[in-house]
């Protein structure tokens, strides 16, 4: 059985599936280590040692060993890291 976070990507992948897209935001997008790496131009250890402290967002457990950031956390730090640089 597929598990509910993969159900609701599109082929593997942390993009939301046409059906979840919704306006009531019951979808939220996620982003792997992985992908904040290549976000950041940072290698995946460095994502975890800025989470690890507290200079990132947290990420959240999805299931077992399925970690991942809300991209709408990650878009909010950001703009607070923008902000602070201005």
């Amino acid at each position: 059985m597929t598990s509910p976070t993969r159900a609701a990507t599109t082929g593997g992948h942390d993009t939301p599936a046409p059906e979840k897209q919704c306006a009531s935001n019951a979808w939220r997008a996620w982003l792997s280590v992985k992908q904040l790496a290549t976000r950041y131009g940072a290698h995946e250890a460095t994502i975890w040692r800025w989470t690890r402290e507290g200079r990132f967002v947290q990420p959240v457990k999805l299931a077992g060993n399925l970690t991942r950031w809300p991209l709408s956390e990650v878009e909010s730090w950001e703009q607070a890291q923008r902000e602070a640089s201005s």
